[in-house]
């Protein structure tokens, strides 16, 4: 059984958290606790921790609304660090991203390769976006933006429609073409109603459950 008596603090009888989504098991930051927070988080089913720089109790999410509900507390077996299983609401690192642990190094990289593929959308954004502030002559983005908004939904709507016929069309190919070519144009908007890719990726963390159901 869980006994808050039992967790080993630090010398500023503080103790480090760990927060993990309780679906996909993925870590997504590291805070730290102190007996106080502990009890609250318990209490009120929020995690909530201790701040070492302000030096205060925080609950995560009270300004931004990327709320954490708990479902699980538990310790290690040396009683020295904690582990939060939760439900994230929204993104868990204040960059916007969703977990906090961005850096990954691969060490069987052989293995790895075969099973992860880099995403080019983030590039693709960030290329976009750059013909927006600095356009070029001759380029197919730079006319888009330069002939406005109507021009972009008219390409939207084209496109969609050779989505459809590409679906209805034997074999996948032509299909995977459209769809390129129909992201590529919804990027165009997105840059063009200043839209990050991080608005788009937390949407579809927070609509996770209706996915799911």
């Amino acid at each position: 059984m869980f006994d808050l008596e039992k967790i080993r603090f630090n010398e500023q009888g503080l103790v480090p958290a760990i927060v993990q989504d309780v679906d996909t098991k993925e870590v997504l930051m590291l805070a730290y606790m102190n007996y106080e927070s502990i009890n609250l988080t318990i209490e009120r089913g929020f995690a909530t921790f201790y701040s070492r720089s302000r030096q205060e109790i925080w609950k995560k999410g009270e300004t931004s609304g990327n709320l954490q509900y708990v479902k699980s507390v538990s310790y290690d077996c040396d009683q020295d660090s904690i582990l939060l299983q939760v439900e994230q609401v929204g993104v868990a690192c204040h960059t916007g991203s969703y977990s906090c642990f961005l850096e990954k190094l691969l060490l069987n990289k052989e293995n790895d390769t075969q099973n992860e593929v880099p995403s080019y959308l983030p590039n693709l954004y960030e290329t976009i976006l750059d013909r927006k502030k600095n356009p070029i002559e001759g380029s197919y983005t730079t006319y888009l933006f330069n002939q406005g908004i109507d021009k972009i939904l008219k390409k939207i709507g084209e496109e969609t429609s050779e989505v459809i016929i590409g679906a209805k069309n034997e074999g996948t190919e032509e299909l995977i073409y459209e769809i390129s070519d129909l992201v590529y144009h919804t990027m165009v908007l997105m840059v063009e109603k200043g839209i990050k890719l991080e608005e788009i990726n937390n949407s579809l963390i927070n609509r996770k459950e209706k996915v799911k159901s």
